[in-house]
Order: structure tokens, then sequence, then C-alpha cells
């Protein structure tokens, strides 16, 4: 049975997504909706949660949207936000590792990464 191999991402793609965590407040945003679970909180919960509030969140929210980490719907009269997108973080870490060591004169080492 044959399997489908992740997708790959091309550099550009990796490099944009990358970008979007280059701040400390949206990699603190990120790990406090990777901490919620894929239910997500609203954006109120995030504030308090991640110390990031008000229109910074908002701004904040918007380039991690855009980048594919983060969703958000809504719900009632509340934004609720998650990181769903488990598998595009799963692309960053493999597009890391997926050549590990290919220039290693000494290949015969085991690389523990999966």
């Amino acid at each position: 049975m044959k399997t489908n191999p992740t997708p790959t991402l091309d550099i550009l793609t990796a490099a944009s997504t990358f970008a979007a965590l280059g701040s400390e407040q949206r990699l603190e945003v990120l790990r406090s909706l990777v901490r919620a679970g894929p239910n997500g909180v609203s954006i109120g919960t995030l504030g308090e949660r991640s110390g990031v509030t008000g229109s910074t969140l908002t701004h904040h929210l918007k380039i991690l949207t855009q980048a594919g980490l983060v969703t958000q719907k809504k719900q009632g009269r509340s934004i609720i936000c998650a990181a769903a997108a488990y598998s595009e973080m799963k692309k960053l870490a493999d597009y890391l590792l997926r050549e590990c060591c290919a220039d290693c004169p000494d290949t015969t080492h085991e690389h523990d990464h999966d």
C-alpha cells in the first residue's frame, strides 16, 4: 500500500512562514494557541494567556493567519483563534530536518529526529 509523503515546502514558503514567527510576541501567541489545543480560545483569553492585547494582538494574529499558522472563526459574539495548522508547523520542522547531516562525511551514525 502506497502512502503519500508529506508535501515539502519550497524555500520561499518556508522563509515566509519563519518570518511570521520572527517576533517574540507572535511566537508567544502561537505557543499559547498550541497549548490551548485544537478547540482554540477567544481573543480575550488569548490576550490574557499570551500577555499581548488590543491592536497589537490583532496585528500579530493577522500575520500568523496569513502565514497559515492560525485560524479564526466567529462563535456567537466571540472570535475563537486556534493553532489548527499543526500540519504547517510539522512541514516547517520537516523542512529543517529533511536533509539532516547530508553533508557529513560520516553517514553511519543514526539521526533521531522522527
